[in-house]
């Protein structure tokens, strides 16, 4: 279980506090207006954020020792965290090792990755060859390949047309989801979170509110959601 204990971020005037459990494997969306402080939420469960009060505890364990690339975390953001200079095989090899010295197993199981995220035989492109679905579908490969518990998603699908941004959001639950992630994914649009998500939480006013399951969640709106929705 992910747990926000009694957490507080400041910046400047802005005050985010989240006293908050977040259930193992579950797929979790995270609703509410712009500059709410999703982001920010993710961006200290990451460990990019140092919070100013409370902790963050995985399984028990406090996180807050552990620098982000210690942390049982993967996160894909909206540029989708690729490095121009390197082929798609290369960037989803950074899962296994920042030198990229693979082993011919581990060189394998990019291959497998790329296979399973629909990108066999783009292996050797750069990330300006791919559209932006095949992007997408590179960083999804990378966190697949990580293997890590927790799966933090930064709207990374907002730039992509409705059928493209449906597939993704599927393959995060057929590829992810299946797997037992624990997957926290923000967005502004409700029907992301009516595809996938077991639950949905409201951020607003400075708080991140408890979990709902996804259908309770926007059948019986809050009413922060009925004013964010409008």
């Amino acid at each position: 279980m992910l747990i926000c204990d009694n957490l507080v971020i400041e910046q400047d005037d802005f005050r985010l506090t989240a006293d908050i459990a977040f259930g193992a494997g579950m797929i979790m969306a995270l609703i509410g207006p712009s500059g709410a402080g999703k982001s920010t939420l993710l961006a200290a469960l990451a460990g990019f954020l140092s919070p100013d009060a409370g902790r963050v505890l995985w399984q028990g364990r406090d996180l807050a020792p552990l620098p982000p690339g210690q942390r049982p975390v993967s996160a894909i953001f909206q540029d989708n965290n690729l490095f121009p200079h390197l082929t798609i095989s290369q960037n989803i090899g950074l899962a296994l090792r920042p030198s990229l010295r693979l082993s011919r197993h581990e060189r394998a199981a990019v291959g497998q990755v790329l296979e399973s995220v629909g990108l066999a035989g783009l292996a050797d492109r750069k990330p300006a060859a791919l559209s932006g679905g095949q992007q997408s579908r590179a960083a999804l490969g990378r966190v697949l390949l990580a293997d890590r518990p927790v799966v933090l998603l930064d709207e990374p699908f907002a730039a992509l047309g409705p059928g493209l941004k449906d597939e993704m959001l599927d393959l995060v639950k057929t590829k992810l989801g299946a797997a037992g992630r624990t997957i926290l994914m923000v967005t502004h649009d409700p029907a992301d979170a009516k595809r996938i998500a077991d639950q949905a939480v409201f951020v607003g006013d400075g708080r991140v509110t408890p979990p709902v399951a996804t259908q309770t969640f926007f059948d019986n709106p809050s009413p922060a959601l009925i004013a964010y929705l409008g």
